[in-house]
């Protein structure tokens, strides 16, 4: 990418994704009220909290734990306490406001209505088949999405562990598009079977099942750890390992995401077809 993403310039990547994500915060507000003011929820002020402080406050500590140890260790390469000041001012300073506007935004718009409406009286869901559980569909639907990332994500990880230059940002852009495409294709097919076997509960285990690719990436961060890298020194491991748990909760959360959306507009869809007399 010219300039912007050069791979002679490594901090560029890091510094865009930051400002991308803390401008994205008004986005992430008026997603999360649309959807929680359609499914009937009371309680939006903790919703909105949530979608503020949940993931990066994860993050964030994650973060600032490894960073201890960094310190302890006396080490040049340990994050100074300025810079982690900065990185909270942009958190609540700019982050969690634009949260909080972009679900002003998306409250005070029109809910958004479903074809048909859900009995009052829950029915009852018939016991399943083994192949239809959540444990299993869930596990299985992971499969896929980290397959089709599979060859490109051995590249990136040798890109920032080993110190080699990659170049080919339009065919991970490529990749990128296609892990989509798949969790979206994935998710609907395991939902599809899942309401074929009369179990309604799709919601969170669609988000569940593209988002357990996650756990995958994080077992294949420990394999590469183990045949491809010699690390000898405690801390060493546990920063690998620490920086590559954020990096899978990242993914799961953006797998998991991609998964629910395809399956809210997917159920819309075939309910919306059905003729009710």
């Amino acid at each position: 990418v010219p300039g912007f993403l050069s791979p002679a310039n490594r901090g560029a990547l890091m510094t865009a994704l930051l400002l991308l994500f803390v401008l994205m915060g008004v986005m992430a507000g008026f997603v999360s009220a649309r959807l929680y003011k359609a499914m009937a929820g009371a309680d939006w002020r903790m919703t909105t909290l949530k979608t503020a402080i949940m993931f990066p406050g994860i993050v964030f500590l994650i973060f600032f734990s490894l960073n201890m140890f960094i310190w302890g260790q006396k080490s040049s390469g340990a994050v100074p306490f300025g810079t982690f000041f900065a990185l909270l001012v942009m958190w609540f300073g700019v982050s969690v406001p634009l949260v909080y506007l972009g679900s002003y935004v998306g409250y005070s718009m029109p809910k958004i209505d479903f074809p048909t409406k859900p009995n009052v009286i829950p029915r009852t869901v018939p016991e399943q088949a083994w192949y239809t559980t959540p444990t299993f569909s869930v596990l299985v639907g992971g499969i896929l999405p980290f397959g089709a990332v599979f060859i490109e994500l051995f590249f990136i990880l040798s890109s920032i562990w080993l110190h080699q230059y990659y170049y080919v940002f339009g065919f991970l852009l490529v990749v990128f598009v296609i892990l989509i495409i798949t969790c979206a294709e994935i998710t609907i097919v395991m939902c599809y079977f899942q309401l074929c076997a009369e179990d309604y509960h799709w919601w969170w285990r669609a988000f569940l099942t593209s988002g357990s690719s996650g756990i995958y990436l994080f077992l294949y961060s420990l394999v590469y750890m183990s045949t491809k890298m010699v690390m000898t020194r405690g801390v060493s491991i546990l920063l690998y390992v620490g920086y590559m748990l954020i990096a899978s909760y990242s993914f799961f959360m953006l797998t998991g995401a991609v998964g629910f959306l395809a399956c809210l507009i997917f159920v819309r869809a075939i309910y919306g077809a059905v003729k009710v007399e």
